[in-house]
C-alpha cells in the first residue's frame, strides 16, 4: 500500500485559517456510501438516533509551545511539549541539533529550565524540568497555544481551539472534530435520548508527524496517552450488548476505543499509550459511525477514514468537498461517516 494512494488535490485557499463565526454553523458533509448530503453541523442531530452513544475526547490543549535560549551560546530553541509527568517532559525540539544530553535551556529568564536527559527519534528530546510552583500555571504564563503549522492567522480567542467540553489538560493539539459542538447542541442531543460519554486521549506527535515512507506499512505511530473510566466502559459495553451504535467524535476518540477493544476484547477502565495505526484492511471492533474533519493528504488520518468508509467512498467525498469549497483541516468543516455496509463487529 503506497502513501501516494492517499494523496489528493487541495487548493491552499481551502485550508481554514480561522474558526467559523459560530461553532455549529460550520458545514457538514453526510456520507452514506456514495450518497452525499450537504448540511450544516447543527443538522448532526438528525443523523444521531435515540439510544446512540456519542463518545467525545475531553482532553484540553495546554500552552505547549515554548521559546527559550541556550544560555552558553544564546541560541534560540523552540520546544513543543508532547507529554509531561511531574518534573519530566518529552518534547519535539525545533532545532534539535543544538540540544544534546546535558544541554540546559532557559525560559522566561529562569522561571523554567529544562535539562536534556535523553535523545529520541526525529527531533524528540527528554528533559528534567526545574521550576517553582504549578507547572501548568507557568506554561500559561510562558507558553503559546500550539496551533498547527498550516494556520498562519492569529487566533483571537484561545477558547476557539478548545472544545466546549475540554477538561483534562495535557494535549499538544485539539481534537478538532469536537470544535463544532456548542453546549446548546449537546443538550439537544441528550434530550433526544443519546448518551454522551468521555474518553481522554492527549494528542501528541501522531497528529504532527507526516507519513514520510513510501510503503504505508513502514510508518511508525507515536504513542499518545489515553484514559477510560469505569463509567464510560460500562456505558459502552451495555450499548454493544444491546447492539446500539457507538459514534466517535474525532479520530482521537476512534483510536482510544479501537486500542482498548484490540487489547482487551471489551471496554474497561484503563490507562495506557495508544500507537494504533489504522489503514485499509483493518478489522473494526468498536466504532459504528465517526464525526470527523477533513484531513491532510497522505496523512494517517485520511488512511483511517478510508479504512472505515472505504477508500473509494472517501475519494468521492473529498472530491465533492473540494469542488464545493468546504473548509479543510483543524478549523475546517466536518463529515459524518457511517460504516460501510459489511459488518465490522467481531
Amino acid at each position: 500500500m503506497n502513501t501516494n494512494d492517499f494523496d489528493f488535490y487541495l487548493p491552499e485557499s481551502l485550508i481554514a485559517q480561522t474558526p467559523s463565526e459560530k461553532r455549529s454553523e460550520s458545514r457538514l458533509l453526510v456520507v452514506d456510501d456514495m450518497n452525499l448530503e450537504d448540511k450544516h453541523f447543527y443538522n448532526i442531530i438528525d443523523y444521531l438516533n435515540e439510544g446512540d452513544v456519542l463518545v467525545v475526547n475531553d482532553t484540553r490543549v495546554i500552552a505547549a509551545r515554548l521559546f527559550g535560549t541556550k544560555p552558553e551560546t544564546g541560541a534560540h530553541v523552540e520546544l513543543l511539549i508532547l507529554k509531561f509527568e511531574g518534573k519530566t517532559a518529552e518534547c519535539l525540539v525545533g532545532n534539535a541539533k543544538v540540544v544534546k544530553v546535558g544541554t540546559e535551556l532557559d525560559f522566561g529568564e529562569g522561571k523554567l529550565k529544562a535539562i536534556c536527559t535523553g535523545i529520541g527519534e526525529e527531533g524528540i528530546r527528554f528533559f528534567d524540568l526545574v521550576f517553582d510552583g504549578i507547572f501548568l500555571e507557568i506554561l500559561d504564563e510562558l507558553g503559546q497555544m500550539p496551533l498547527p503549522p498550516y494556520i498562519h492567522e492569529k487566533l483571537e480567542d484561545k477558547e476557539r481551539y478548545q472544545t466546549v467540553y475540554s477538561k483534562v489538560e495535557g494535549s499538544a493539539a485539539a481534537p478538532t472534530a469536537g470544535l463544532h459542538f456548542t453546549q446548546e447542541l449537546l443538550q439537544q442531543i441528550k434530550d433526544k435520548g443519546i448518551t454522551i460519554t468521555p474518553v481522554t486521549l492527549h494528542v501528541g506527535l501522531g497528529t504532527f508527524r507526516p507519513v514520510k515512507v513510501d510503503d504505508v506499512l513502514n510508518h511508525k505511530m507515536h504513542k499518545e496517552e489515553y484514559f477510560m473510566s469505569q463509567e464510560t466502559a460500562d456505558i459502552l459495553n451495555h450499548a454493544r450488548e444491546e447492539k446500539r451504535r457507538i459514534v466517535a467524535v474525532g479520530t482521537t476518540s476512534v483510536r482510544t476505543l479501537e486500542t482498548i477493544m484490540s487489547e482487551y476484547g471489551e471496554f474497561k477502565a484503563c490507562h495506557g499509550d495508544s500507537e494504533i495505526f489504522i489503514y485499509p484492511g483493518y478489522k473494526w471492533k468498536a466504532v459504528d459511525a465517526i464525526i470527523t474533519n477533513f484531513h491532510l493528504p497522505k496523512s494517517t488520518l485520511i488512511m483511517l477514514v478510508s479504512s472505515f468508509a472505504g477508500k473509494d467512498v472517501i475519494d468521492h467525498a473529498y472530491k465533492h468537498a473540494v469542488d464545493n469549497e468546504y473548509r479543510f483541516f483543524s478549523f475546517g468543516d466536518s463529515m459524518f461517516l457511517s460504516h460501510k455496509k459489511t459488518s465490522h463487529v467481531i
